[in-house]
C-alpha cells in the first residue's frame, strides 16, 4: 500500500468556526479558549497541499502560506480559500502568499505555523518560529539529524511553545488500542518487536536539471548542501505525486525515517520508550544477525524487517503470550479476541486524542503539552537516524540515551549533525 493510500485513512473532522476580535483577547499569547486561532503554513508541496492545509482551514483561520514556487503558493491559496469557503458557508479572501518565510513569520496576527517543507528545514524553520513567538505543527520526521532535535527541543523550552508532530497515528484508534494491550501485559512480555518499513537514504545522484522560472533553487535549497536541480525533488505540480527528495540523504533518510517515524514511534510508544530508546544497534551479518538488530537496556529486542509480504509499513510485537500486527490497514491480534478487548478504568490507558490536528489547537489555547510532543518526536527520529547510520557504518553502534551519544565511536558522534549551510543556524 502506497503512501497516498494510507494518508487516506486518516479520520476526516470539521470544527465549528468561533470568531472573536483579537484586540478583545489581548493578541498573540493570550488566546481565550474560544478564540479562533491564526495560522500560516510554510511548504506547500504535495503534504502541505493535499492534507495539513485543508484539515487546519477547516479548524482554524488558515492565513499565509510561504513557499520558493509560486505556482504552489498559488494551487495553496486556491485551496485554503475553497476549504474555508465550505467550513464557515461564506466566501474567504484575504489569504497571503509570501515567497520569504521569514516576512510570514514577522507577522504578529499568525499565533502558530504548519511547517511542511523538507526535512533538512525543519530545525532551521522550528527555531525562527519560536523565538518569533509562534507555536509550531512540524511534519514528520521532525528533525534531519539528532543535532537538529535537540536544537529544536531547545528552543521550544526556551521561548515556552506549544509544538506538535505530525505523528498522527498516536491519534488512531487502532494504534493506541495496540499499545494499550502491549502496556497492560495482555500478550504477557514482549520479546521482540519487528518494525517494517522501507529502507535508509542513498547519496544524492541525480544530473542536473534548468530550474523552472516559478521556482526560487536558492530557497528551497536553504541550510542543506547545493546541489541542482532535478524534478525528483520538486516534481512539476500536474504530476501530483509525492517528491523524492526523502530518498536522499542530503534532504531526507529515506525510508527509514519517512515511514519508520510511525511505526518506530509506535514501538516507542507501547514500550513507554518516549523520554529514551534502544542503546545498542547491529547491522545484519547473515549469520548471527538476520536484519538489523536493536536492543533496549532492559534486552528487548527490535529488528528492522518486513514481517508480512506485501503488505506495506507495520508494527509486530512478539510476547510470551501472544501477537499484535499492527498498521493502517490492519490489526490482528493472538489470541483475537484482543482486538476488541476493553481496557478497563485501573489499567494503564495512554493520552487519548481523537485528532491530531485538534489536539494540537487544544494546546495552543491551553498550553498543555499535546500529544505528540518535541521531546517525543526527538526520541523517534533520533532513533530513526541512527538507524541508518548504523547501515552506513556498518558496524555495532552502543548509545547513550542520556547523554545523546555514542560510546567510543568519534566518527559516529560526528554524524550525530550535518552541516547548515550559511547564512543559516541552529542557534536558539
Amino acid at each position: 500500500m502506497n503512501r497516498r493510500n494510507f494518508l487516506k485513512n486518516g479520520t476526516l473532522a470539521t470544527a465549528a468556526f468561533t470568531i472573536l476580535p483579537r484586540t478583545v483577547l489581548g493578541g498573540v499569547g493570550h488566546l481565550a479558549p474560544s478564540d479562533q486561532i491564526s495560522l500560516g503554513i510554510i511548504g506547500c508541496g504535495a503534504q502541505g497541499r493535499w492534507t495539513l492545509a485543508p484539515e487546519f482551514a477547516r479548524r482554524a483561520n488558515l492565513v499565509a502560506a510561504a513557499d520558493c514556487d509560486s505556482i504552489r503558493l498559488q494551487a495553496m491559496q486556491e485551496i485554503v480559500e475553497g476549504e474555508t469557503t465550505k467550513a464557515k458557508g461564506q466566501a474567504y479572501k484575504g489569504f497571503k502568499q509570501y515567497a520569504d518565510y521569514k516576512e510570514l513569520l514577522a507577522r504578529k496576527d499568525i499565533d502558530g505555523v504548519i511547517i511542511a517543507t523538507p526535512d533538512h528545514w525543519h530545525a532551521v524553520q522550528t527555531i525562527e518560529a519560536c523565538r518569533a513567538g509562534k507555536d509550531v505543527y512540524v511534519e514528520k520526521p521532525m528533525s534531519h539529524s539528532i543535532a537538529e532535535g535537540r536544537a529544536m527541543a531547545d528552543a521550544v523550552a526556551k521561548y515556552n511553545r506549544v509544538l506538535q508532530v505530525g505523528n498522527m497515528q498516536r491519534s488512531w484508534r487502532n494504534f493506541r488500542h495496540a499499545c494499550e494491550l502491549v502496556r497492560n501485559g495482555y500478550i504477557g512480555k514482549i520479546k521482540e518487536i519487528q518494525v517494517s518499513v522501507g529502507p535508509p537514504p542513498i547519496p544524492y545522484d541525480l544530473s542536473a536539471q534548468p530550474v523552472p522560472k516559478h521556482v526560487n533553487w536558492e530557497k528551497w535549497i536553504g541550510p542543506g548542501p547545493m546541489k541542482p536541480y532535478n524534478e525528483e525533488l520538486l516534481p512539476p505540480i500536474e504530476k501530483k505525486v509525492f517528491p523524492n527528495w526523502r530518498n536522499y540523504k542530503e534532504f531526507g533518510g529515506g525510508m527509514i525515517t519517512d515511514w519508520g517515524a510511525h511505526m518506530f514511534d509506535i514501538a516507542q510508544w507501547a514500550m513507554g520508550m518516549d523520554d529514551s530508546g534502544p542503546v545498542e544497534f547491529i547491522p545484519a551479518d547473515g549469520k548471527d544477525y538476520k536484519a538489523l538488530t536493536m536492543y533496549y537496556a532492559d534486552g528487548t529486542v527490535m529488528t528492522h524487517e518486513q514481517f508480512r509480504k506485501d503488505e506495506g509499513n507495520g508494527v509486530r510485537f512478539i510476547g510470551d503470550n501472544g501477537v499484535i500486527d499492527i498498521s493502517r490497514s490492519f490489526l490482528d491480534t493472538i489470541p483475537a479476541k484482543l482486538q476488541n478487548h476493553e481496557i478497563k478504568d485501573n489499567e494503564i490507558k495512554l493520552y487519548r486524542s481523537n485528532d491530531h490536528y485538534n489536539d494540537f489547537l487544544n494546546s495552543m489555547k491551553t498550553r498543555k503539552q499535546p500529544l505528540s510532543t518535541v521531546e517525543v518526536g526527538h526520541r523517534t527520529t533520533s532513533l530513526c537516524m541512527i538507524v541508518n547510520l548504523c547501515y552506513e557504518l556498518k558496524r555495532k553502534l552502543t548509545w547513550n540515551p542520556e547523554k545523546e551519544e555514542f560510546a567510543n565511536d568519534n566518527e559516529a558522534n560526528k554524524l550525530r549533525s550535518n552541516p547548515i549551510r550559511a547564512p543559516y543556524n541552529l542557534n536558539v
